[in-house]
């Protein structure tokens, strides 16, 4: 038999038993948060057409995406990102809907990484989608949406740090930066790369004193520091007071009406900043986040506020989202030592042949009774020998009785 088969793709994994339980009791629990918020479920197909994640949407890079044909030549990918597809998805089944629209889903994305470095190619992501309102409260409520899903999957010790694009945009207009200066900028601010950035600026510094255009310094020293801006609320006065441009002290008044409303929600204890977040997907306009905690080195949550993406799809509509990864949860749940406890303890009734009557008869009884409830015929020497504690350890069971 050729071994290969019995092995998945890089990138990939099976996932069963124990853990597959413990995932699907998770996802059910956050699932729970958006649907009492008044979301409702959506599906969209693994499989969309490559243009609602091309390079004018500003999603993953076309590199990085799964692509094949179907038979008339078109181009497909499998889906890599949720947000286009809702967004596809809400401009054509609510095109005369002129309230706002709550969306949620559960699927799986998939990256066709080059490099893994640990990461998988296939996840299953819960997230939701508030199209349709603009204002601050609407930014409070998916930023509370998304703490409730850290409090919901068990979690004492997270942060939701929050941040603004329009205010790295602001420095970067009133500097005078042309497009791929941007680019490069923000890639470095992105990765955190404070000495990249000032060695950047340096070499644009001397560009721009030859040309009698110098950079002005305060929005220098800004541009060095954002990938350590960070903190809480005294952040805000900090960086509205060093920054002069109107759209980067609009930018900072917005967080401040977001931490203001977060705290009706009682959720300000979890929140902080970071001035200088930003993200690869290009499609986010405003409020950004991201949700961290112990044992893993990825963000868990992202969300953020893109109210140019659904134009693209002829419904011109603010939108706000944020997605979970759960595979990065799951991990990050099982390092810090968090049960997940199953939903529904689990029972093994054993019986001889001549029992079978009785077994199945009690077994019935049980389930109706909400116990899942499994039988074993004991068809061995070795099945009968085996010790009811045996059993029990080995298969997880709250219970193990013999007929």
């Amino acid at each position: 038999m050729n071994q290969k088969i019995l092995h998945t793709p890089e990138g990939l994994r099976d996932i069963y038993s124990d853990e597959c339980e413990r995932k699907q009791i998770l996802e059910q629990r956050l699932h729970q948060v958006p649907a009492s918020y008044g979301y409702r479920d959506i599906e969209t197909p693994s499989i969309e057409f490559f243009d609602v994640f091309g390079s004018d949407i500003g999603t993953i890079p076309s590199r990085d995406l799964f692509k094949f044909f179907d038979r008339e030549g078109n181009t497909l990918v499998l889906r890599p990102d949720f947000t286009p597809s809702i967004a596809r998805a809400a401009s054509r089944y609510f095109q005369n809907v002129n309230h706002p629209i709550r969306l949620c889903y559960i699927g799986k994305s998939f990256v066709n990484y080059s490099g893994l470095q640990g990461r998988l190619k296939e996840n299953t992501q819960m997230g939701a989608e508030l199209i349709g309102a603009s204002g601050a409260d609407a930014d409070a409520e998916v930023i509370a949406m998304a703490t409730e899903t850290m409090l919901a999957a068990g979690l004492g010790e997270f942060q939701i740090s929050v941040g603004h694009v329009a205010f790295f945009e602001s420095l970067a207009e009133e500097a005078g930066f042309d497009e791929d200066t941007v680019l490069r900028l923000r890639n470095l601010i992105h990765n955190r790369n404070t000495f990249g950035v000032e060695k950047l600026l340096s070499s644009l510094e001397e560009e721009r004193k030859s040309a009698s255009q110098p950079l002005d310094e305060r929005i220098r020293r800004l541009l060095i520091a954002l990938p350590t801006l960070t903190g809480g609320e005294e952040l805000l006065e900090k960086a509205f007071s060093m920054s002069e441009g109107l759209k980067a002290q609009e930018a900072v008044v917005r967080l401040k009406k977001v931490l203001e409303l977060l705290k009706l929600y009682g959720l300000e204890r979890y929140t902080s900043f970071d001035l200088g977040m930003l993200s690869v997907y290009m499609y986010y306009t405003g409020i950004i986040f991201r949700g961290y905690t112990y044992g893993t080195g990825e963000a868990v949550v992202k969300g953020g506020r893109y109210d140019a993406l659904l134009k693209h799809f002829g419904k011109d509509l603010p939108s706000i989202g944020f997605v979970v990864v759960i595979g990065q949860l799951l991990n990050a749940l099982q390092r810090q030592k968090i049960e997940i406890l199953p939903a529904h303890e689990r029972y093994l009734i054993l019986y001889r042949e001549e029992a079978a009557k009785e077994a199945v008869s009690r077994a019935a009884a049980w389930r109706r009774q909400g116990k899942y409830t499994e039988l074993m015929l004991l068809a061995s020497e070795k099945d009968i020998e085996k010790s009811d504690e045996e059993y029990r350890r080995e298969g997880g069971y709250a219970g193990v009785i013999r007929l």
